[in-house]
């Protein structure tokens, strides 16, 4: 018996990067309950993690209620075992001072970069950010003066409307248009929109929230209008690394040519494919000097350096992750056909389907009950209200978390949407 408990701890404490355990040969019977325990799996996404008493966000919502949580783009997955490595090696160093991005990191970012898209991106295009919003934020502080025309699609990410109101300027909301189940950019709108004020256009690509991945002739006609129109393009791409379709390929709005390439400034993380939003690093990429030193005047005594961990689990996933991210990928796809099904069987709702991302999006407006987030909430699933992404009367639903607590609030949203309305 001691020997299989302690075989259980030398299991637990060493660990290769992809979650076998590894010792060095003890003698006797240790050794044979060592090989006869059963392996880990390589990743794990099926054991829920608790993640009460852990400061979330995401779970601290409800103050301990009932209810799953499945609102912020949040995964319930521990992040891949070779960045949790990664940190603790640092860890061990046990300095934690002001820090510069890594050599490492530039290197692996490129390599990334080239690798995935084909982009060849030169080390000092890519200026660091504590965060994606922040970028967002920042972009709309430096392009044009107070009141000038910010413009973007609706429903999108709600910071998309609330930055340029941060800085001062108007949001010029294009309502996109939904066909044959795909939602679109409305390009007439959008053309109609523009005015002499308007300066910046923000791009949601692959879209949050409707999942879309928008194709290269998508983007080349949004690219189109910014060149024509004398508009900086913004291209939120933090969800790249999400493409759940076979199909889909993501393109970055910024390789399309050399006239849009000019005018573009692409924001990016590994925080949402690897799941590291806590530990805050991003990164814009902006060929031109002249929007990069825009960029950095705006940053300027307002935007702190990025964290030292943010960088080091940055270099890792970009490193070393690429088999736990097609793990992953895996697994939602699978997440989301459930999702997808579960939903469209359900009365009163519509559910659009999902190219990229682990969000869904979903219309409640059929239901015809004045609150659908606070029906579903009563049920005991805490889903996101659309109003704050222009869409009143949708819902956004994060399916990044273990099949067993996905089916749990799937069950529970049906029996809300059965129930006889009292």
């Amino acid at each position: 018996m001691c020997a299989l408990l302690l075989c259980a701890f030398v299991r637990n404490r060493y660990r290769t990067a992809n979650g076998i355990a590894e010792c060095t040969k003890p003698s006797g019977a240790l050794w044979f309950n060592v090989l006869a325990m059963p392996t880990a799996k390589p990743f794990e996404f099926d054991t829920p993690i608790d993640r009460s008493g852990t400061a979330s966000v995401k779970w601290n919502k409800y103050g301990g209620r009932d209810i799953i949580p499945m609102w912020v783009a949040d995964m319930d997955f521990a992040c891949a075992p070779a960045i949790v490595e990664a940190l603790h090696r640092r860890v061990d160093h046990g300095i934690f001072g002001y820090s510069e991005p890594p050599a490492g990191l530039v290197e692996a970012t490129i390599a990334h970069l080239q690798s995935e898209y084909g982009w060849s991106v030169e080390p000092d295009w890519i200026v660091w950010l504590p965060g994606l919003v922040v970028g967002l934020n920042v972009v709309c502080r430096a392009f044009g003066r107070e009141g000038a025309d910010v413009l973007t699609a609706v429903p999108i990410y709600p910071p998309f409307l609330s930055a340029p109101v941060n800085a001062a300027r108007n949001v010029v909301r294009v309502q996109m248009i939904e066909s044959n189940g795909i939602w679109r950019w409305d390009m007439a709108a959008l053309e109609r929109a523009i005015t002499p004020s308007s300066r910046l256009l923000l791009l949601c690509n692959p879209h949050n929230p409707v999942g879309r991945v928008f194709s290269r002739d998508e983007l080349q006609a949004i690219a189109d209008v910014c060149v024509r129109h004398n508009l900086v393009l913004c291209a939120d791409e933090i969800h790249n690394g999400l493409i759940l379709d076979a199909d889909q390929r993501h393109v970055p709005v910024a390789t399309l040519g050399e006239d849009i390439a000019q005018r573009t400034v692409t924001l990016m993380s590994a925080s949402k494919t690897f799941n590291l939003p806590a530990l805050g690093c991003a990164y814009a990429i902006a060929a031109n000097p002249e929007l990069r030193a825009k960029l950095r005047k705006a940053m300027a005594g307002i935007v702190h350096h990025v964290g030292l961990m943010g960088y080091i689990a940055t270099q890792a996933a970009y490193r070393d992750g690429k088999p736990w991210q097609s793990a992953l990928l895996d697994y939602l796809r699978v997440n989301r056909d459930l999702v997808e099904s579960s939903v469209a069987a359900m009365p009163g709702l519509r559910i659009w389907h999902a190219q990229a991302t682990y969000l869904s999006w979903i219309d409640a407006r059929a239901l015809n009950v004045n609150d659908p987030v606070k029906l579903f909430t009563d049920a005991g699933v805490g889903l996101y209200d659309g109003a704050p992404f222009g869409a009143p009367g949708f819902l956004r639903l994060n399916f990044a978390c273990s099949r067993t607590t996905l089916e749990k609030a799937l069950e529970r949203m049906s029996r809300a949407v059965s129930a006889p309305v009292k």
